[in-house]
């Protein structure tokens, strides 16, 4: 407590800090898993200090390193760097520090690990401790993971015995399983805390792409939710979202294809508050402390729920009130397939490539030319041939043929990475409690599980874009007959409940899950995700079943439901209220701007109403669970000529595609 407040000036620990410094002073080996904004940097650098000597600091990222060796020098501590942007005597420097004992901390980078004869200068002073920030990189199941950082458990025994602090934010059960493993930690004390947020409220909204820069710029016209931070999954829709906010107030984009200089401006900008609103791609926000961002933005869906967590974390770490916001829709499916083969290409690919190197060293630009393959594909399969044992790369940059056996290994991880997208899209169709899915997902144990009471699914009223209706008379009538059919039974599988009820297949399987979300809203009844082995393969299935409430239920009983219904066109307010537009007349929205129709455009949408009042009648629905009137509209302005072109309109996802495909792009084809 007295290094506490005479060297770092905080008057206590927060939650979960003092038993991590405790154990870490005492020597243990240690796995911290605590969210951003939760003070990990302090479980490090007091024990650090209280057990003297030198600390090594391995950190992925420059500007983390930067940011945090000049924290520790402003209190006076002894502090040096080693990494790639510094000049050589720079870097001579600090190492003929740390051979004399003249540093507290050394930050170095993962990579400095393969320059010749850097290790063994390390093991020639005996370290107070060896701190591995964002340990998650380690693990070939986290959602960063880079190959250096995969090499440090074969350079820890030399480092011995200083005790290994292994720090991270965002690990699963399985990551922290790995982590461990990697680094040899030798019977560590395990801390997974914190992952509760309760002044984050998580909103998830189906979003159509070309309407989600209009509905951003329209939420961050209020000043409450400003500072912001937008999360783009590509580069130029980046690019194209911070162009249209800086009309309106300081905005500028962030991503890997920006030189140094201007990232480091608009990260130094944003820290600063001379932006307002930064717009960038997942290479934004490690080591950012910026204590006061209002609201995170999700323009698209994340690859991980890991990843998604580490950058909503980034919200409200002044522990005042602050909204986060997933914008979704089918759309995104085909975004992450592109980026999953961009990042995993074939195996035979990388067969090619393993053949063509041995023993002898060679440049990476004599492979490219031996490999006929373009810079960018031949940097991803050698990155992946390198993770995974088939290829080794030193200091230089010369290549040498690794292990056989990487294509197993291979193979593996890009089943996982598959798999770790459909569990955020599970994330955005769940509805439970946001914050309680994503404390499950991360195994922390102490959580109670109440529900946040602050999310779009435990408070409808508080949502910012999404809309919610009430349920018609006929949407009501099926709730009950939900409820008759639960009744008798422990639970039904969702498919198997839709079936029983819609023997002729004519409501559409997202129309149902609606419904069930809307009674797990009113407390009626609860869902469970749950798995079954069949033909050796492992299948999804949701269990429903009828909660104390959904039991009293009766056909006089008075239930709310209240139905998911697109977005609102207008946010209003610094309580998070909205101003619908229901009632007036829409007109076609393209990239969120107004747009009038075309004399063609309108008479399509003519005869798209009229079929769709037509199929409505048929199938004995509401027009709407045909297709929406948002798909109706972008279906009359693109008039797709083709199922490729169709399955581009937000809106017209598989089942609506098999269902109503043929009929609509007959309708489109007319003159």
């Amino acid at each position: 407590m007295t290094l506490l407040r005479a060297v770092f000036h905080f008057p206590s620990f927060r939650a979960n800090q003092e038993a991590v410094c405790r154990a870490a002073v005492e020597g243990r080996d240690l796995l911290l898993v605590m969210p951003t904004g939760s003070g990990k940097s302090l479980c490090y650098q007091l024990p650090a200090v209280a057990r003297g000597g030198t600390a090594l600091v391995i950190s992925p990222l420059i500007a983390l390193m930067e940011d945090q060796a000049a924290k520790l020098a402003a209190m006076g501590l002894r502090v040096a760097r080693i990494h790639s942007a510094m000049d050589r005597a720079a870097l001579r420097q600090a190492c003929v520090d740390y051979l004399k004992g003249e540093l507290q901390f050394l930050f170095i980078a993962p990579e400095r690990l393969r320059v010749t004869g850097f290790p063994e200068m390390l093991a020639k002073r005996r370290l107070a401790l060896i701190a591995i920030d964002e340990a998650h990189c380690i693990s070939q199941w986290g959602h960063d993971f880079r190959p250096d950082y995969r090499m440090l458990g074969a350079h820890m025994e030399a480092l011995r015995p200083a005790p290994v602090l292994a720090l991270t934010a965002t690990a699963t059960a399985v990551v922290q399983a790995d982590i461990v493993a990697q680094l040899k930690l030798v019977n560590p004390a395990r801390f997974i805390h914190g992952f509760r947020r309760e002044n984050l409220a998580i909103e998830v909204v189906e979003t159509p792409v070309p309407e989600r820069m209009g509905a951003i710029c329209r939420l961050l016209a209020d000043a409450a939710h400003r500072p912001a931070i937008v999360y783009a999954p590509s580069r130029r829709m980046a690019e194209q979202i911070a162009e249209a906010l800086a009309t309106q107030h300081p905005a500028a984009a962030y991503h890997a294809g920006l030189d140094a200089e201007t990232r480091e401006r608009v990260q130094a900008a944003f820290q600063s508050g001379a932006l307002e609103v930064v717009v960038a791609t997942i290479a934004f926000g490690m080591g950012i402390d910026k204590a006061d961002v209002r609201t995170v933005v999700h323009a698209g869906m994340p690859a991980t729920l890991e990843g998604y967590y580490q950058e909503i974390g980034r919200a409200g770490r002044d522990g005042k009130p602050s909204r986060t916001l997933l914008m979704h829709s089918y759309a995104d499916q085909r975004t992450h397939d592109f980026f999953l083969n961009r990042d995993y290409p074939p195996v035979g690919d990388l067969k090619r490539v393993y053949r063509l190197l041995g023993e002898r060293r060679i440049s990476e630009e004599e492979l490219r030319q031996r490999s006929k393959m373009d810079e960018e594909s031949l940097s991803k399969i050698l990155e992946k041939l390198v993770i995974h044992g088939g290829a080794k790369v030193d200091f230089e940059g010369h290549v040498t043929r690794g292990a056989t056996g990487w294509k197993k290994s291979y193979g593996v991880q890009a089943q996982h990475r598959a798999e770790q997208f459909e569990k955020v899209q599970r994330f955005t169709e769940s509805s439970e409690c946001r914050m309680v899915e994503l404390v499950r997902h991360f195994g922390d144990e102490e959580d109670g599980g109440h529900a946040c009471g602050v999310c779009d699914v435990c408070d409808p009223a508080g949502a910012v874009l999404k809309v919610f209706r009430r349920a018609t008379a006929a949407e009501r009538e099926l709730a009950l007959a939900i409820v008759e059919e639960l009744r008798p039974v422990e639970y039904k599988a969702a498919g198997t409940l839709q079936r029983g009820l819609d023997p002729a297949g004519r409501l559409l399987r997202g129309d149902f899950d609606a419904l069930l979300e809307a009674m797990t809203r009113a407390g009626l009844v609860e869902i469970e995700e749950a798995t079954y082995e069949k033909d050796g393969k492992v299948r999804r299935f949701r269990k429903v079943r009828l909660t104390e409430r959904g039991l009293e239920m009766r056909r006089s009983s008075a239930v709310e439901l209240l139905i998911a219904d697109g977005m609102v066109q207008a946010v209003a307010s610094r309580d998070h209220k909205v101003e619908r537009t229901e009632g007036k007349k829409r007109r076609g929205r393209i990239g969120g701007a107004e747009a009038e129709w075309t004399t063609e455009g309108a008479a399509l949408a003519a005869k798209l109403k009229a079929w769709r009042a037509a199929e409505a009648k048929r199938l004995g629905l509401p027009a709407y669970m045909v297709l929406h009137d948002r798909t109706l509209e972008a279906l009359a302005r693109t008039r797709p000529r083709s199922p490729r072109e169709m399955q581009g309109v937000d809106g017209m996802g598989p089942a609506k595609m098999e269902r109503f495909g043929a009929a609509i792009l007959d309708l489109c084809g007319q003159k």
